[in-house]
């Protein structure tokens, strides 16, 4: 079985400063995602006004499990609030091959 790449693609709503975001995003990680069975790491990318999170689990299953939960976490609902919900765009990727 392959490892999933998570990749979610949006841009933040109008008015969040990118500072309030990073330490959002800093908050979700370490108190949320990370602790999720199947997690093995994050990368937060950014090219202008579109960001990405990239987020390597072990199945797909750990993700479908982290997604259920998400929703009823404070600090995970937090997180998604600072996202334009129009531009968020979710993609899983088997990975084939590692170098």
């Amino acid at each position: 079985m392959s490892n999933v790449v998570e990749f979610v693609s949006f841009n933040l709503k109008k008015g969040v400063l990118v500072s309030d975001f990073l330490l959002e995003a800093d908050k979700f990680n370490s108190e949320f995602l990370s602790s999720q069975k199947g997690y093995i790491s994050r990368k937060l990318i950014v090219d202008g006004e579109m960001w990405a999170d990239s987020v390597l689990w072990e199945t797909e299953e750990d993700v479908i499990k982290a997604y259920e939960i998400a929703d009823e976490n404070a600090v995970a609902r937090e997180y998604f609030s600072f996202m334009d919900g129009e531009s968020v765009k979710v993609h899983f990727f088997s990975v084939e091959r590692s170098y």
